[in-house]
Formats: structure tokens, C-alpha cells, sequence
């Protein structure tokens, strides 16, 4: 099996097709890029930016360029030696339009004696043999179930609400539309009545993305046509497999997608809690936001804990967060709110169980208050039955202690949701992870506003940092389990660009420097949420500088899936536009000028952070993935922010420039930032591409002195990576002073300035007088690239 060294991440659009990337192929290879890594490329939904709503699995979207770009894509790739992996999504489609969908449009059509009425996961009973959509706005929503704005074609075969067409089942297309609608085998129902009463199983809480039963080997067989072929056709080498938690049966459909590409390089979108390992599955690893978890850590300064806890308490007035209940009580408003529906579907298969205890099957047994308590006192996404029964154990032993009035029906759950042959347990696997995924990285996130630098997916906010042997002990784990996984540091999903987290992370050294540019900031600020305010200006000072209009566009969703002062379905305009005005505030003078004096105290450690984040993220075990845009400053925030179009002329710019050797002077501003930056990503890209065997191991290299916290070294076999840590303590101790580290015997090039080194003992103040990170390897390599 081919793998990666490195992978470059790109964004295919209509704006930016396979054609564009193609064309991108020779300058990712002249910046050392391996792999090209593309987001999902078969037809999706009608003016989709991101491809994960795909409507058809038997084509290449013909708005992101097609059969024809994907075939050009492959031939310079190969041209150029390169791999390409590529983002697929099997756990659901988009059904936003029925039209574009043609499984959609007949299982709606001909209701559940369609042929394709079981590669979806409905509940038809549930339903009265009728398929809920709940796309009724509320001005044409009546109790009694007429719609208004419902119209019946000329040819009296489809039914159209506003922009949304409906197949008419044949035979039954006379008459006025609402009483056509009654006849067909879907209802329309206001957009509310899904979160309890929804039949079908959907990706979290989006009813626009029904899920399809792969675990069914004919529905596998035709969601996996194209993809079959591109592995025929050698068009692609490997895969990335969206949302894992939300099948069936992880384990087994990996099984069939190794048999379908014949062994083929596979990653998963696996969210890892802290201390959780991945299942040994037919994949490589996960696709890294566990490292990245790691990597912010262990750059954050530990000692600064108490006090931006304080700070978080003070603006909550007095009230200091309890993470462990704060999440319980967001993931339980999510079980008992928009994700009810499941629970309730959850209740029926419990009930449906074979044996089951009469604390189950009595007249009003608590059985659905019992499953989403358990719901939500999970402790990881989900389990893989039979293994993990020591998750259902935490959980049951937390919701007994959280909800003793319902131990005996807990108790009497367990047998049923711990037998991997009850339906009822794997449905439960795949609530449980739709529950943590919408009450902590959508809502508890967003509430959280100690150090939002931590506040990432994949990661505990609770742990605030790590030390220096904790690292290399994960590192050295990871080495020896998953050497060919993904190590991510930005990506679309990024709540927080590497760089905005980056800047953030110097709060940690800083907290009372932070606290007092506050005080100047929140004259600004509503009465109410004054935590929100925190996170917000987190954000607004990661970003900067950045325009009101994203600023306030982030404000706004922030807000809203934090789902505390504001909320999608009832936003408080008041309340957000008192913070938009903040934001007004905050981005002209005087306001901005307490701004810049912050971002100049931390500037140097903004930049050490920078580019000792990104020394680890292409020099760790695994291998690094670069985000479309990322060799240079990633200064984006949530999605969409992070999908927005890259200036590539600005990005060939800073790859011309990084080809020189930096000096030993390295000017200040953010064009040598930049450059700098560039510089490391080409010279590891390319030093990874040509010599692979330089990685293959992992040794930490321990420094000797008063300063030795400061520095996080290693060598992988032949590559040595030397990064600065709290660079504002290290700074205000008066640098490195006597601290030193011994590199192995032996004359070595590092990579960044071209200066050779000798090894043995060498003072960090001469390997690292220069910039804050250095990449080592021998002098024939050079030469070799």
C-alpha cells in the first residue's frame, strides 16, 4: 500500500474546480507536497461550497469540473509523482431538493414499496407508512396540517413548495394540491415538528442529509460505484472516510471498503476523546485532530490556569464552570430538543427488544428519560460493540448518581444497549455520537471561554496544557501504533485557524495583561454574557486584523450555537446587535489601539508560536496535512470563514520568497513572519518526500539548563526538530542562557538558514539565536532535494 508524506488539503468548488486544482498540482510539488487531498467531488446538492450534501454517487459533480477534471487532475498528478486522496462521505445524502436526488425522489414517490426504500434508515411505522419533512415555514404552517404555497404542476406529477419540488405517487394527482399532498406517501409538517417526530435518521441534526444504510451490501455496492472505478482506473490512491460514528457498523464497512480499493491508503474522521484509542480497523489512523489537541498543549503555559479561570468566573459573576456538568447539561437539552426524535426511535427498538424487564415494558416506564440521560453521560462519541462495554458502564454509573430515580430503569437498559445483536444497541452507537458532537463541540464550545485556544474538536477544554515528557510519551505512542495516521493543525472544520489559536495561546503567558485589556473592551459590551464577550474577543484579537463583516458574521454564529443568550430558531436581536456594535467598537480607534499595544507585547511570542506549532505538525509521527492557504498565516475562523477562496498569487509569492535561506537576522512584520513560515513547510514537505527513512523513529532530545521547559526536540531517525515553548517567560527569564542540547555526532545542515551545525553539545541561545524552531538533517540531503 502506497502512503503519504505529506498531504495538501484543497477546497473543490464551482469557484474552484478539479481543473483548478489540477493546474495547482506543479507549485504544491515545488513546495514539497506529496499527496493532494480533495473535499468531496461527487454531485452534490445545486450551489454546495462544501460537498458533503451529495445527491448522486454514480458521478463526479459537473459543477466541481467532472469526469473530465478528475482525469486531468490524475494525469498530473502522476505526471508530477503525486498521490490523491480524496473525501468521501457515506454515511448520508443531501435531500434538501428531491429533484437532484433521484433515490430521494422515489422513495418519496412510491413510499415504502419502493426499491430503494431500505438504503435509507426511516421508521415507517413511525410514521403511518408516510415520510415526515418538516420544511413548513411558519407563515404557511396551519395545526390542521394545510400548507399554504403548495401548488400542483400542469402535468399533475409533482407538487411544489416554494422552491422545493415533491414527487406525486402515480394515480393520485387529482384534485386540489392539499388534498393531492394527503394522498402521497411523505407529509409536509413545520420545520419544528422534526426534532421530535422525524422518521427518518439524518447527520446530527441536519434534516436536510438523510442517512443511508451502507451496512446493506447492495446499497454499499451502488453508493460505491464511482469510487470503485477511480480505484480501477488508478485515478486516486486513497480515501478519507467522513463521519465513521455515524455507520452502522465502522468496523465492517471498512472491512468492505478495503476489499472494494483492493487495500488502499484509508483514514477516518475519528474524533478521539483524551486517554480514547482507535479500534484496530482496515485504516491508517485518524485524520489528526487528536495531535492537534496535543500540539496547542503543550505550547500552552500550564501555570496560567487559575487565573484565566478567574477571569472566567468573575465575568459569569462569581460562578466558575463546572465542565463536566456544564457539557452534561448542553448534551442533555440536546437529547431532550432537536434530537429528540431519535431518542423517541431509540425508546421503540428498547421497547421492540426481545426479553426485556418489566422496569422496561411497564405502563409508563421512564425508558426515554433513561436513554437520554445515558445519552448524555457518554463519555466518548460512541462505542463498537462487542468491545467498549466500559463506556455504557461510565455512563450508567453517572446517570445513576446524576438521576437515581432512574437506576432501575438504567439497570435494566444495559442488557439490551450492551448486546451488540439488539438493534436497539447499534442504534444507540449511532445516537451517542450525534449527542456529543451537537451538545459539546456545537454548544459547550461556544459557552466555554477560559482559553479558546483549546475549545477544538477532538480535545477536552478541561485540559488546559500538558508538559514536555507527556508529549513525547504520545508522540512515542503514535510512532508505535499509527506511524502513517494524519496530523492536522487547520482544517474546514477548524473552529479556529492555526494561527488565530496560535495567538490566543499567548493569553496562557499573559493573563493579566489579557485581563486588563478586558476591562478597556467590555465598556463596550451588554450587561448580559459578559463570558460570551470573552470568547468573542478571543476571536477578534486571534483574527486580527480582520474586517467587521466576518467579525460580526462570526459573532453571530458563535452566539447562536452557543444557544445560551441567543438561538437559530429565536434569535435576540437586541442582545446581538448590542455585540455588533461591540465589534464596531472594537475595530476602530481608540478601542483598537489597546488592541495593538497587546498584539505588539505578544508579538514575539505570536510568532515563535506560529512556527513552532507548525515545526511539530510536519515533523511528528503521522504526517502532516496542510490546509489549503496554511504555509502562509491561517488566520481563519469557523466555517464558512475557512472556506474562503485563497489567494494563490499571494501564496506563489511567499513560496518564491522561501526559497532563499533565512538569515540570521530575521526582521519583524508579518511578511517575514510569512515567509519564514513558508520556508519551514517547503524545506519539511521536501525533506520528508525525499527522504521518508529520516522519519521512521522517535527519540526525544532532552536540554540541559535553567531553561530547559522552554524547548521540545527530537529526533525521527536522521531529521531533527528543535521548537520554542512559552517564549514570553523565556524572554522575560532572559532567554536561553547556559541551556544546551546534545545533538547525535556528526555534521547537520539546518534546513531553515542553510547554517551547518556540529553535533555534540550546542547552547540553544547559538541552534536557536536565530528563529524559535530549527530542522536538522545531514548535508547530503540538501543536495538530495
Amino acid at each position: 500500500m502506497r502512503t503519504p508524506q505529506s498531504t495538501y488539503r484543497l477546497q473543490i468548488s464551482e469557484a474552484f474546480t478539479l481543473f483548478d486544482a489540477a493546474g495547482r498540482l506543479e507549485a504544491l510539488a515545488d513546495l514539497g507536497v506529496d499527496w493532494v487531498y480533495l473535499s468531496p467531488i461527487l454531485q452534490a446538492e445545486p450551489g454546495s461550497d462544501h460537498g458533503y450534501d451529495v445527491v448522486s454517487h454514480t458521478r463526479i459533480d459537473p459543477a466541481r469540473g467532472g469526469e473530465e477534471g478528475l482525469e486531468a487532475l490524475a494525469a498530473e498528478a502522476r505526471r508530477l509523482g503525486m498521490g490523491v486522496l480524496v473525501d468521501i462521505v457515506p454515511n448520508h445524502m443531501g435531500v434538501a431538493t428531491p429533484e437532484h436526488n433521484s433515490w430521494w425522489w422515489q422513495v418519496l414517490r412510491d413510499g415504502r414499496e419502493s426499491p430503494l426504500a431500505d438504503a435509507f434508515d426511516i421508521d415507517w411505522d413511525a410514521g403511518g407508512g408516510r415520510l415526515l419533512l418538516p420544511i413548513v415555514g411558519d407563515a404557511d404552517w396551519s395545526d390542521d396540517g394545510t400548507v399554504a404555497n403548495l401548488s400542483l404542476a400542469d402535468d399533475r406529477e409533482s407538487l411544489r413548495y416554494w422552491e422545493t419540488r415533491l414527487p406525486v405517487a402515480p394515480g393520485t394527482g387529482d384534485g386540489t394540491p392539499q388534498e393531492v399532498l394527503e394522498r402521497q406517501h411523505y407529509r409536509l409538517a413545520h420545520w419544528r415538528l422534526g426534532d421530535d417526530r422525524l422518521n427518518y435518521r439524518r447527520f446530527f441534526a441536519v434534516s436536510s442529509l438523510a442517512a443511508v444504510r451502507v451496512e446493506l451490501p447492495e446499497v454499499f455496492e451502488a453508493t460505491h460505484v464511482e469510487i470503485e472505478r477511480w480505484f480501477d482506473q488508478r485515478l486516486v490512491q486513497g480515501l478519507r472516510v467522513d463521519h465513521p460514528d455515524g455507520l452502522r457498523d465502522p468496523a465492517g464497512y471498512l472491512d468492505d471498503l478495503d476489499r472494494l480499493t483492493g487495500g488502499a491508503f484509508v483514514l477516518v474522521e475519528k474524533i478521539l476523546e483524551p486517554g480514547e484509542q482507535l479500534p484496530r480497523w482496515a485504516t491508517a489512523g485518524t485524520t489528526g485532530y487528536d495531535t492537534l489537541g496535543a500540539i496547542d498543549r503543550v505550547l500552552t503555559d500550564g501555570s496560567a490556569a487559575d487565573a484565566l479561570d478567574a477571569i472566567d468566573a468573575e465575568l459569569r459573576g462569581g460562578e466558575s464552570v463546572d465542565w463536566a456538568a456544564m457539557t452534561h447539561r448542553t448534551k442533555r437539552r440536546i437529547a431532550d430538543t432537536i434530537l429528540r426524535a431519535e431518542v423517541l426511535r431509540l425508546e421503540r427498538e428498547v421497547l421492540a427488544a426481545e426479553g426485556i424487564g418489566p422496569a422496561l415494558s411497564g405502563e409508563g416506564a421512564p425508558v426515554a428519560d433513561a436513554i437520554a440521560e445515558l445519552l448524555a453521560c457518554f463519555p466518548v462519541y460512541r462505542s463498537y460493540l462487542p468491545d467498549g462495554l466500559e463506556h455504557l458502564g461510565a455512563a450508567a454509573e453517572r446517570a445513576r448518581r446524576h438521576r437515581p430515580e432512574l437506576a432501575a430503569t438504567v439497570d435494566a437498559l444495559l442488557p439490551v444497549l450492551g448486546n451488540a445483536r439488539q438493534p436497539a444497541a447499534l442504534r444507540f452507537q449511532q445516537t451517542s455520537g450525534m449527542v456529543m458532537a451537537k451538545g459539546v463541540e456545537d454548544t459547550a464550545f461556544y459557552r466555554y471561554s477560559r482559553l479558546t485556544s483549546l475549545n477544538e474538536v477532538g480535545g477536552d477544554p478541561e485540559v488546559f496544557a500538558i508538559d514536555v515528557p507527556a508529549f513525547h510519551a504520545l508522540m512515542g505512542r503514535r510512532q508505535a501504533e499509527w506511524p502513517h495516521a494524519m496530523n492536522a493543525l487547520s482544517t474546514h472544520d477548524t473552529k479556529r485557524g492555526e494561527d488565530v489559536r496560535a495567538r490566543i495561546t499567548t493569553i496562557s503567558e499573559l493573563p493579566s495583561t489579557w485581563e486588563g485589556l478586558l476591562d478597556k473592551l467590555l465598556v463596550f459590551a451588554p450587561a448580559e454574557g459578559r463570558a460570551f464577550v470573552n470568547l468573542l474577543l478571543q476571536a477578534v484579537v486571534g483574527a486580527w486584523p480582520a474586517s467587521e463583516d466576518r467579525l460580526v458574521a462570526y459573532m453571530r454564529k458563535a452566539a447562536r450555537e452557543g444557544d445560551a443568550h441567543t438561538h437559530w430558531t429565536d434569535p435576540d436581536t437586541g442582545w446581538e446587535a448590542h455585540l455588533a456594535e461591540l465589534v464596531r467598537n472594537v475595530v476602530m480607534q481608540p478601542a483598537s489601539n489597546a488592541i495593538e499595544g497587546f498584539l505588539a507585547e505578544t508579538e514575539e511570542g505570536f510568532r515563535a508560536n506560529v512556527l513552532s506549532a507548525k515545526l511539530l505538525n510536519l515533523t511528528i509521527p503521522g504526517f502532516p496535512d496542510v490546509y489549503q492557504g496554511s504555509e502562509g498565516l491561517e488566520r481563519s475562523l469557523v466555517d464558512p470563514d475557512n472556506r474562503r477562496p485563497v489567494d494563490w498569487d499571494h501564496m506563489d509569492a511567499l513560496r518564491d520568497s522561501a526559497r532563499a535561506p533565512l538569515s540570521g537576522e530575521w526582521p519583524a512584520g508579518e511578511r517575514s513572519l510569512e515567509v519564514a513560515k513558508t520556508r519551514l513547510v517547503r524545506e519539511a514537505l521536501r525533506l520528508r518526500r525525499a527522504h521518508p527513512e529520516r522519519f521512521e523513529g522517535y527519540a526525544p532530545l532532552l536540554a540541559r539548563g535553567d531553561a530547559a521547559e522552554h524547548v521540545i526536540a527530537y529526533d525521527r531517525g536522521g531529521a531533527i526538530a528543535v521548537a520554542t515553548r512559552l517564549p514570553i517567560a523565556l524572554e522575560a527569564r532572559g532567554g536561553w542562557g547556559e541551556t544546551s542540547i546534545r545533538l547525535p555526532e556528526g555534521e547537520w545542515r539546518e534546513l531553515l538558514t542553510g547554517r551547518a551545525i556540529a553535533g555534540g553539545e550546542v547552547p540553544l541561545g547559538v541552534l536557536l539565536g536565530a528563529l524559535p524552531v530549527a530542522l536538522l538533517t545531514t548535508p547530503a540531503v540538501r543536495d538530495a532535494q
